[in-house]
């Protein structure tokens, strides 16, 4: 829940920092300092995750930012090749480069998404009840540290964007996919898109290793399925294997970038002729809803 906490909002900052570099450093000190106090045991309490949760969050709010309104690009799909930069060619650097804010949905909901498999199995196949009511019991256990990240970033981010919890990501993909779908990444990986679309995310890129089936139905074989209910969602698949040129990975997300960037402006157009500032996406932001960005 720390590396979810820091990763989001630092992907954040970072996009709209004022000073360069002030966001990865706020980032080195709390990474350096969390490592530390793990030494004691006592610091695994939630209070004091609770305690330090506050803590970082109003750090990374006081980080002072520009009214730069970027292209926004989530990043989905396998879960090594969607957090590793060794797997994915330091992508999240290249959207960085390319003036892209990129968002990253986090781990825990992939945690919580392999204990919730051992409860949707006893619904759908049958099976030993205190299986059932153990897993149910983990799964409460580790949503109420994401519900507690959710609601620190609600009350201390100053308006900074929050991310959805795990039910809400499980209520939208109930149309796509059963939730049975539970292979590798499942029906989440879905439900991730949809998260993002929803948020106002619609450039997406969908990460797999060359070759994952659960990735090429659960990921790839659902774009089409969503663009059909969000015509203006901008996905794109890119195969991640040593066999694969970078130049062709780039050139794919390039094209991405320019039919999002194509996107923005003629929402700008919009809103600008509605009388609204669009502004960087908060929960603060009125702008933002009524832009529907």
């Amino acid at each position: 829940v720390y590396g979810d906490l820091l990763m989001w909002l630092s992907n954040r900052q970072r996009a709209y920092e004022l000073r360069k570099g002030e966001t990865d450093a706020l980032l080195g000190q709390w990474i350096e300092r969390i490592s530390k106090e793990f030494e004691d045991k006592n610091n695994l309490k939630k209070s004091k995750i609770r305690e330090n949760m506050v803590q970082i969050v109003r750090d990374f709010a006081k980080i002072e930012v520009t009214d730069e309104t970027k292209v926004r690009v989530g990043v989905v799909g396998e879960i090594y090749v969607k957090f590793a930069p060794l797997g994915n060619n330091n992508l999240n650097a290249f959207l960085e480069k390319e003036n892209a804010e990129v968002i990253v949905p986090g781990l825990m909901d992939f945690l919580i998404f392999k204990v919730d498999n051992r409860v949707e199995d006893a619904k759908i196949y049958g099976g030993q009840y205190p299986k059932k009511v153990l897993a149910g019991m983990l799964k409460k256990y580790l949503m109420s540290y994401q519900e507690l990240m959710i609601e620190t970033l609600k009350e201390e981010g100053n308006g900074l964007p929050v991310p959805s919890g795990y039910n809400e990501i499980k209520g939208m993909v109930g149309k796509y996919l059963g939730y049975g779908n539970k292979m590798g990444e499942g029906w989440l990986l879905t439900g991730e898109m949809l998260e993002l679309i929803h948020s106002g995310v619609e450039n997406i890129v969908c990460t797999q290793p060359f070759g994952c089936l659960p990735n090429h139905i659960v990921g790839k074989g659902m774009i089409r399925a969503i663009r059909e209910d969000h015509t203006n969602a901008n996905i794109v698949a890119i195969d991640y294997d040593p066999g694969t040129t970078s130049v062709n990975q780039e050139n794919r997300l390039k094209l991405m970038l320019a039919t999002a960037a194509k996107q923005l402006q003629k929402k700008k157009r919009a809103a600008a002729a509605a009388g609204i500032t669009i502004r960087p996406a908060g929960e603060g932001s009125k702008e933002k809803v009524q832009a529907g960005i």
